[in-house]
């Protein structure tokens, strides 16, 4: 700052201050003596958020505008003060103050105003009282206007409420944030959200009437997804700050977030280094995550101009005239789920490059919460074998690109358009030649290869898959002859079971892997094998209640089940020539916006949910609960062995949200708002309600769809 004389002008612009109006001009000479008078060019941060106070000022010329986080609250002009609880050093700075043109001020210090206070105590007295009053003002101002905003019906009608925290009952004021009754953790995971009358929200959501309460911790997929959010929010920030863009959160890999850059960085390492400093000092400063109601067109005007062009384009498909949007800094973000109270609580978060991409790591709070194994280390695996980036998903992505289809907005708009036909048509038909082409590269393999194994995790669609696949093969003169693993399953007295105590079905060990190696060896010498039938009613495993099989010239073995990538599920049995191994599961990753997308994995729950209520009569209930158990398992003993494949089939279709959609929305309205299944379920129906909806009838009866919502022309 440039140091000024006092200027006789002053004098009059304090006058006009309604704090010192009323001041003789004696005593406002003597008040302008005390001020430290200073003068900042445009542009300048004259006091920051959150900084200590030291004093208050006055404006002797200039414009300037006040500023609360991204939000500007108020502009000052010549004879305007600001910082008044600043004299008194009572508190930070609760806003910032940044200069609109050359600006000069004069500081009241807390040191001149105790030397004020001791040689004029009248003039002090008179001051402070000046400002008690302006204070008054301001805080009426606030009061009517918060008033005003929220409606009557909004406000508080209790002084005191009851709250329920399991068996214990507390009489708390409207407004106690919900985590302030909460441990901080339970059995050592951190609690990191609360379910508000079942209903997932951020520990410091207000409770405004008689509620209950429940913690949301690491030790759930639901708690360790409040971290995942929160991290991905404050790497967007961080990016933003740094002037990088544009970048969007991709895949999840349980552990790591996958980062996607429109175009292949330039020096990845660089990049991932100056994101990790910026992701730091963020975490360092602990800035609040915010979460707040905006009108629809207010909200799409901030994320337009902040570059979120996709978001902005899918609030016009929003039901309601507000949105909830979050932040922990300038970038807003659609809230579709809790986030945590501070950046703070991100230790552990970094961003690192390795075979030129880059990955968000979460740290210790998610990772420690994670089966043992490669899942809670990832990257070398997702660099070494790309889940999210097989040459067919990236064939996926062009294709979808070319439809107009890259988020989705874009979907939707689509759809809006009358186009909903054309996707379908596009999206078999690129099933349908990924499928010939792989049945091409059996084929040109014939003389050698015998068996096709063909694995991935729960609902990839791999039964119909392998219909499909065997009539292509038939096309090409190979006769296809399926062998179920689940056939091979021990007894239910023999199944292993997890760290939990269940019953451990995604193991390797479930299955009677001697057998299965004698059958195949017998096959593959051209003897006859009769099969063994597991009847999943009663556990028990018939070792001579299957068909009997026989290996002759044209015809392949197909082994289907979720352990056929697994190298120790024949070993030595079979030669590796003799093998042809398919990974299927739906790998595209269609974003919402940069920080949200449709993952893979809640696709896939639903799929099961909609199958397993639709065709079997299992509740979407009971479906998530067992999820956590299902992912699991894939994470120990599918996902390792995805490197095996020789190829990866992406099952994912860009419209089948829009049909799950039409069942979904009511199985997942049967789940109990009690069940511990409720938030996952309001997650999903919240996924779902981002899609326009399309009837089943659109699609086609061998459609890989089918096998989720009926109506397939494959037998099962």
């Amino acid at each position: 700052m440039t140091e000024f004389h006092p200027a006789d002008g002053d004098i009059g612009v304090l006058r006009r201050s309604p704090l010192v109006a009323a001041f003789t001009d004696a005593e406002l000479a003597a008040l302008s003596d005390e001020l430290d008078q200073s003068a900042v060019p445009a542009g300048t941060i004259v006091v920051r958020e959150g900084d200590p106070s030291d004093g208050m000022f006055f404006v002797l010329d200039g414009e300037a505008v006040v500023e609360r986080g991204p939000l500007e609250i108020g502009k000052l002009h010549a004879a305007d003060h600001f910082g008044e609880l600043g004299l008194l050093g009572l508190r930070p700075r609760a806003a910032s103050v940044r200069s609109v043109t050359p600006l000069r001020m004069g500081r009241l210090s807390p040191a001149a105003w105790a030397k004020l206070a001791g040689t004029n105590p009248r003039l002090a007295l008179r001051f402070l009282q000046g400002v008690v009053v302006a204070l008054g003002e301001q805080l009426v101002l606030v009061t009517d206007s918060v008033g005003l905003l929220l409606g009557q019906r909004s406000l508080p009608r209790r002084m005191q409420i009851t709250v329920a925290v399991g068996d214990i009952v507390h009489e708390v004021a409207p407004g106690t944030p919900a985590g302030s009754l909460l441990p901080s953790e339970i059995e050592g995971a951190p609690v990191v959200a609360v379910q508000l009358d079942h209903r997932p929200v951020s520990l410091d959501a207000p409770l405004l009437s008689e509620s209950s309460l429940a913690p949301i911790t690491t030790a759930s997929w639901e708690g360790r997804d409040v971290i995942r959010r929160s991290a991905g929010l404050a790497l967007l920030e961080a990016a933003a700050t740094l002037g990088v863009g544009p970048i969007r959160l991709g895949g999840s890999l349980s552990a790591a977030w996958c980062i996607e850059l429109d175009e292949p960085p330039a020096d990845a390492d660089a990049l991932a280094r100056d994101l990790d400093r910026a992701l730091a000092i963020s975490i360092t400063r602990g800035a609040p995550f915010r979460e707040e109601i905006w009108a629809i067109e207010e909200a799409a005007s901030q994320l337009e101009e902040q570059g979120w062009r996709e978001a902005a384009r899918q609030l016009r498909f929003a039901r309601g005239a507000t949105v909830e949007l979050a932040s922990c800094g300038r970038i807003y973000a659609v809230r579709h789920g809790p986030f945590l109270r501070r950046t703070s609580e991100l230790a552990g978060s970094r961003v690192v490059a390795q075979g030129g991409r880059l990955f968000l790591l979460f740290g210790d709070a998610i990772c420690s919460r994670l089966p043992p194994g490669p899942c809670r280390s990832p990257i070398p695996a997702e660099v070494a074998a790309p889940r999210y980036r097989s040459e067919m998903t990236l064939g996926g992505a062009r294709w979808l690109g070319a439809l107009g289809v890259a988020n989705v907005a874009s979907f939707n708009d689509r759809c809006v358009q009358g186009k909903v036909s054309r996707i379908i048509r596009a999206a078999e038909s690129f099933h349908e030649k990924r499928i010939g082409a792989l049945a091409d590269a059996i084929a040109a393999r014939a003389d050698k290869l015998r068996i096709v194994c063909v694995a991935g995790p729960s609902s990839s669609g791999k039964t119909t898959f392998l219909r499909r696949l065997s009539v292509q093969l038939e096309v090409n003169g190979i006769v296809p002859i399926g062998v179920s693993l689940d056939d091979y399953y021990v007894d239910r007295a023999k199944t292993p079971r997890d760290d939990n105590g269940d019953l451990d079905f995604e193991a390797l060990e479930a299955l009677n892997l001697e057998r299965l190696r004698t059958d195949v060896t017998a096959l593959l010498r051209g003897e006859p094998v009769v099969l063994p039938r597991y009847d999943f009613a009663t556990g028990t495993s018939n070792p001579r209640g299957g068909i009997e099989l026989a290996l002759v010239s044209g015809t392949v073995l197909v082994l289907e089940g979720i352990h056929g990538l697994s190298p120790m599920l024949l070993g030595d049995a079979v030669p590796r020539e003799s093998l042809f191994r398919v990974f299927v599961h739906p790998a595209t990753v269609l974003p919402i916006d940069k920080l949200t997308c449709v993952s893979p994995v809640d696709v896939r729950l639903l799929r099961r949910i909609v199958r397993d209520r639709h065709q079997r009569s299992f509740s979407a209930a009971d479906t998530i609960s067992r999820w956590a158990s299902v992912r699991r398992g894939e994470q120990l003993h599918i996902y390792p062995n995805l490197p095996f494949a020789d190829v990866v089939f992406d099952s994912f279709l860009a419209y089948e949200p829009s049909v799950l959609k039409v069942f979904a929305e009511r199985y997942l309205l049967e789940v109990p708002r009690d069940h511990a299944a409720f938030p996952t379920a309001q997650r999903l129906r919240n996924l779902a309600d981002q899609f326009v909806a399309i009837h089943p009838d659109h699609v086609p009866p061998t459609s890989l769809l089918r096998e989720f919502i009926g109506g397939s022309g494959f037998e099962y």
